[in-house]
């Protein structure tokens, strides 16, 4: 899972969504909004075909699911429901680009709460890797144990709701970018002077999971590699640091 930076859409998208949003308001307040039917018909609209095209400039160029990172995504997801809570149906924080697997088959109606506060991780507020940790052995996700065996709620609920780590396909993919990430820095130890701009390109042509966030800001510090890379060139090392500081 990678962290996304969420642009700001232009006036007249913004002014389109608050106008649908108060219109929904008042709907469901005189108890006639039908959610999927307001839903689909803004989907038709200019407005909602460029926040489609937002997110999946948000995405990155695999326009890659904003939960599991291993599928393409397809749907504008509401991270708050938009079934229990209408009242973000058309809010531009609330949404998000997902896969089939993690929208429909995973999360549906489903927010965990903890105190009332989203216990399920928001990739364009959160970084994941404070509450997710991976095993580059199985390739599964999971939630981040601190130095007192402690984990977070968050990282709990959104492992256990998204299924991260009962997915064997998408287990398979961050395998595979671990791999190719671990390669190319590898290779870039064995150089005698690498080069920092062709090393930061390497490894993010290599990564389709956002795992260079967990290499670089989570436990995947304390790899071999990472610790190599760290003690023999601390330039090249903090070079990649400040690159990869948002993915």
């Amino acid at each position: 899972m990678r962290s996304v930076v969420r642009p700001e859409l232009s006036a007249n998208v913004l002014r389109y969504l608050h106008r649908r949003q108060h219109r929904a308001n008042e709907e469901h307040a005189a108890g006639t909004l039908e959610v999927d039917t307001a839903w689909r018909g803004a989907c038709q609209t200019k407005s909602l075909r460029s926040v489609r095209a937002t997110l999946k400039q948000m995405a990155g160029g695999r326009e890659r699911c904003m939960y599991c990172s291993a599928s393409a995504g397809t749907d504008i997801e509401h991270y708050w429901p938009k079934a229990a809570y209408p009242e973000h149906m058309f809010q531009w924080p609330n949404m998000l680009l997902c896969c089939t697997g993690c929208g429909r088959d995973s999360k549906g109606s489903k927010f965990p709460l903890d105190g009332g506060i989203p216990a399920l991780i928001d990739p364009s507020v959160d970084d994941p890797w404070q509450f997710l940790d991976f095993s580059p052995i199985t390739g599964i996700l999971f939630p981040l144990v601190d130095s007192g065996g402690r984990t977070t709620t968050k990282g709990e609920k959104t492992v256990e709701l998204l299924k991260l780590d009962r997915r064997d396909a998408v287990n398979i993919g961050y395998k595979r970018s671990f791999r190719r990430i671990k390669r190319a820095i590898d290779f870039s130890l064995n150089e005698g002077a690498p080069d920092s701009a062709m090393l930061i390109e390497t490894l993010m042509d290599a990564d389709e999971h956002g795992l260079l966030g967990w290499f670089f800001r989570g436990n995947g510090v304390n790899e071999t590699p990472l610790a190599d890379l760290r003690r023999k060139h601390p330039e090249l090392w903090e070079a990649c640091q400040q690159a990869f500081q948002y993915v």
